[in-house]
């Protein structure tokens, strides 16, 4: 049956970023599917909301409140996952995200803070992770899903640091896919206006919600399990003749959907 290669039964995830939209619809994706989540945020009570649906489904999960800035961190996630369940099957870079800022302002250290907790988080955790994954059961599913942004192909006013840092993130992937080829796949994600945290600023101005919705060719902002959804795809056996890919979740815009009004750089 081909629904049966979207189960990721008994096998073990880790997800950063998952007390809430994107991570936490993923990590709970995952459960549902079949796998033991480490789930890993900044605030506690979010993580248990989240573990509490987890549970739910059957699953087991770990919950680990970190600040995910702290590469020391981010990287002993991959350590807890293997000492907790034995395994290590699939991780989801998820933890990111930089606010938009004018050209003028977006000084070297807000954009080297954009790379940081973009992409070193990134590669601190995958970097840990990998030995974990390899010793684990070979059944070549072993999997590294990277969250970008339909920033880092595209251009926008207001977006270099964000744009540049989510552009990394999947040039690494790509990198990293011949690396870890043939034992480890490596994919991301460029994900569009999706309906998170990150948004709330827009949801309550009904003019800004119409601008994105008509911008965006399918008519509407994205779901958090329009991306849950494709990390699923990702992370099991059909997905498994992908790597080294972006898939683009995004509505289908080629442009920012949402007009920021920052003005032109004055002398």
């Amino acid at each position: 049956m081909i629904l049966d290669r979207f189960a990721v039964t008994d096998q073990v995830a880790i997800v950063t970023g998952a007390g809430r939209g994107l991570g936490a619809a993923s990590a709970i994706a995952l459960a549902q599917a079949g796998s033991d989540v480490v789930i890993s945020a900044r605030t506690a009570s979010q993580l248990e909301q989240v573990a509490d649906v987890i549970r739910a489904t059957g699953r087991r999960v770990l919950v680990i409140p970190a600040d995910l800035n702290d590469l020391d961190a981010v990287a002993g996630l991959a350590q807890a996952a293997y000492d907790e369940f034995g395994r290590l099957d699939t991780i989801v870079n998820n933890v990111g995200g930089t606010f938009p800022k004018e050209y003028l302002k977006t000084d070297v250290k807000f954009l080297e803070d954009a790379f940081h907790f973009n992409v070193s988080t990134a590669h601190a955790l995958s970097l840990a992770a990998v030995p974990f994954m390899l010793k684990s059961a070979p059944d070549g599913q072993k999997s590294i899903v990277n969250i970008s942004s339909m920033m880092g192909r595209a251009s926008g006013r207001g977006y270099l640091a964000y744009g540049t840092a989510k552009a990394a993130l999947a040039h690494w992937g790509r990198l990293a896919a011949e690396d870890l080829a043939p034992r480890i796949r490596v994919n991301g994600i460029y994900v569009g206006s999706i309906m998170t945290s990150a948004l709330e600023f827009v949801a309550g101005v009904p003019e800004m919600m119409d601008q994105m919705n008509t911008k965006t060719p399918l008519g509407r902002v994205g779901e958090p399990e329009d991306i849950a959804a494709t990390v699923l795809y990702l992370s099991s056996r059909a997905g498994q003749y992908v790597t080294g890919k972006l898939i683009e979740v995004d509505g289908g815009i080629q442009q920012p959907n949402l007009d920021l009004n920052f003005p032109d750089v004055q002398a």
